[in-house]
């Protein structure tokens, strides 16, 4: 069933990309499709500023057009088989595996949501996560299959192209001169066990030991050697004019974008003396080594499928987990791992499985990588290596099922960030807190109550702490005591209260000229919860009006509150208006009754403070502001 579904997506993707190249052409020095490819990146800026959407170079008025034309359900239908289930639509979703359908599309709101991995969005979010696309080849991807003519505008696009044009070139050389019989970058891969097949699969070439072979390239293809020097391809003599090849007798690894556009290259060293050992192409307008990973687009489908991905940190370790049969991987690209990676990697999983070298470097890599990794809200896991070796190494020694079963049984990381504090020792009182400081460094970032407490429970039993001060620790630094790590905590809601909260959004959603009559003073009582903040959203976009644009409220959204606008969306649960209006009063008391209960909590702390006189008065006051008999009853139950 899976491989049937891949096997529909792979070739609705053939046909959204020969709608937007319908006439591609393979050349010798760059196809006329990077350089539209290019132009599709160069015409839009998409920046992010405070969670809202700025458009750059599309117009918004195309951008409506081409929205308003695309008819969602036709859309998510080639990937995915739809059944109308009321005014919806469902089906297997796309992004992760599962049995029962929980993928909704509504095609009123033009949107999509998944109840099993939290996806969601409009037709612009679904193609660019199928089609792994940046927003303006969305754009432009749906706008030529519309018929819809997308104004040009900027002057960048141009040599935007010629860079990704540049790289192909000197990646189309390298592979080419990795072909020449006899050459010694084939003898080094040769001695290092990689075959002719992993060479092909991940596209390695050889830089030769020349200072001219790039640069000679580039002017064969006709392609300004200064664009070579913007990606990094070439350096400027230090005396007189010309350029010199950075890459120099080194394996040259491509480094690519989701959609497989070569953006870099990483170079391994063939001699011992040549330094430095590995060379990466500095960051450019294509490349940013803070969200770049090697192997990537090969990743992507594996990584969906398997429900994980595996990072690595080295070229050679990457291609080693693939001779090992684990797909699903990745390696940064001589950088530690990034908030730019962990949002990479969460946008397509919430499973990572760290892989590390086994020296106590790799180990300390591994503890910073959770740093970025939990708060991005993924699971991390770490597979442990002997001390002293690389994947690659342990591949070699022990096989490719002994890695596979390394990789598959990994523990969670934190667990082993546990076991190596008592492995540093916790004999002493100072060892003991040196050791729990460290911990819960990394503790106050898991976001699972439960998920925490056990955590703080197991460390005060592996270090011989008591429970108590291991949470007192904790909280300190979710409190932020330690002005290193000012963390902030969600408030907790109860269910039942959930319930009430988000019955008010979908009123405000359905009936949007009510917006008025919503307390948010009161609102703000409940905490800054993403309810909460769709809720003002809701408020503020709405009075007034009779329809409200989701587009325009999920730009100025967290990632959690735009889930849960998509989530009320998909609900297929019609609301009248006298319906709307009585959820609204009832939220209102149950708001004022906690607005109340918040100022009694207020008056009570200060009394334990205060003189006699100021008690007195603390307790009229307490007795003037009690809440009436009426305003205590809890709401209508029907709001539950």
């Amino acid at each position: 069933m899976r491989e049937g579904r891949n096997l529909e997506r792979a070739q609705a993707s053939r046909v959204l990309r020969q709608a937007e190249h319908p006439q591609e052409e393979k050349g010798g020095c760059g196809s006329k499709a990077r350089h539209q490819e290019a132009e599709a990146d160069g015409a839009v800026e998409l920046k992010q500023d405070r969670g809202r959407r700025r458009l750059g170079r599309i117009p918004e008025d195309t951008i409506q057009q081409v929205r308003d034309r695309v008819d969602i359900v036709d859309l998510v239908g080639r990937f995915v088989n739809l059944k109308q289930a009321g005014r919806n639509h469902k089906g297997l979703c796309p992004f992760h595996n599962e049995k029962t359908p929980s993928f909704v599309v509504t095609p009123d709101r033009g949107t999509f949501k998944c109840f099993g991995c939290g996806e969601g969005g409009n037709v612009f979010g679904f193609l660019m996560q199928i089609e792994n696309l940046s927003f303006p080849e969305a754009v432009r991807t749906l706008a030529a299959q519309h018929g819809i003519e997308v104004p040009e505008t900027g002057g960048d696009r141009e040599n935007l192209a010629l860079l990704y044009d540049a790289n192909q070139a000197a990646h189309d050389f390298y592979r080419r001169q990795l072909a020449v019989p006899g050459n010694p970058g084939a003898r080094y891969l040769e001695a290092r066990g990689i075959d002719a097949e992993t060479i092909e699969r991940f596209e390695i070439g050889f830089a030769p030991d020349r200072w001219d072979g790039v640069v000679q390239e580039l002017r064969r293809c006709k392609i300004p050697v200064e664009q070579g020097e913007r990606v990094g391809l070439l350096l400027p003599r230090r005396t007189g004019d010309g350029h010199y090849d950075r890459f120099r007798n080194r394996v040259v690894f491509p480094i690519q974008d989701v959609r497989g556009r070569v953006i870099g290259f990483g170079g391994r060293a063939l001699s011992g003396d040549q330094e430095p050992k590995y060379l990466n192409s500095p960051e450019s307008p294509i490349f940013r080594k803070r969200d770049a990973f090697f192997g990537f687009p090969d990743a992507l489908e594996p990584i969906r499928r398997e429900e994980r991905a595996v990072v690595v940190e080295g070229y050679f370790d990457r291609v080693a987990l693939q001779r090992a049969g684990i797909d699903a991987a990745v390696a940064t690209c001589g950088t530690a791992l990034t908030e730019g990676h962990a949002r990479n990697l969460r946008r397509r999983t919430k499973n990572v499985v760290l892989l590390f070298d086994g020296d106590e470097a790799g180990q300390k890599a591994m503890e910073r990588s959770l740093e970025v990794l939990l708060p991005a809200g993924v699971r991390v896991h770490a597979a442990v290596l002997p001390a002293g070796e690389d994947p690659d190494d342990f591949l070699e020694k022990h096989g490719a099922s002994a890695l596979r079963q390394l990789v598959d049984a990994a523990p969670a990381a934190l667990d082993v960030c546990i076991r190596r504090a008592v492995a540093r020792g916790v004999s002493t009182p100072a060892e003991k807190a040196d050791a729990v400081a460290a911990l819960t460094r990394l503790l106050v970032l898991v976001d699972s109550d439960v998920e925490r407490g056990a955590y703080e429970q197991q460390l005060a039993l592996a270090v011989g702490a008591r429970e108590d001060d291991v949470r007192s620790a904790v909280r300190a630094q979710r409190r932020g005591d330690d002005p290193l790590d000012s963390i902030p905590v969600r408030p907790r809601i109860e269910p039942a209260e959930m319930r009430k909260l988000r019955r008010l959004a979908r009123s405000l959603l359905e009936h949007p000229q009510l917006a008025g009559g919503v307390a948010v003073e009161a609102l703000d009582r409940v905490g800054a919860h993403p309810v909460v903040e769709l809720i003002h959203c809701l408020v503020g976009s709405s009075a007034e009006k009779r329809s409200v644009s989701i587009d325009e409220i999920a730009g100025g959204l967290s990632d959690e509150a735009r889930s849960l606008l998509y989530a009320l969306v998909a609900e297929d649960l019609p609301l009248d208006e006298p319906d709307a209006e009585r959820i609204i009063r009832d939220t209102n008391r149950w708001l004022a009754h906690i607005q109340e209960a918040s100022a009694q909590r207020a008056l009570t702390d200060e009394m334990r403070n205060a003189d006699p006189a100021r008690q007195l008065e603390i307790l009229r006051a307490k007795q003037e502001n009690a809440p009436s008999r009426q305003s205590s009853d809890p709401p209508d139950q029907r709001l539950h």
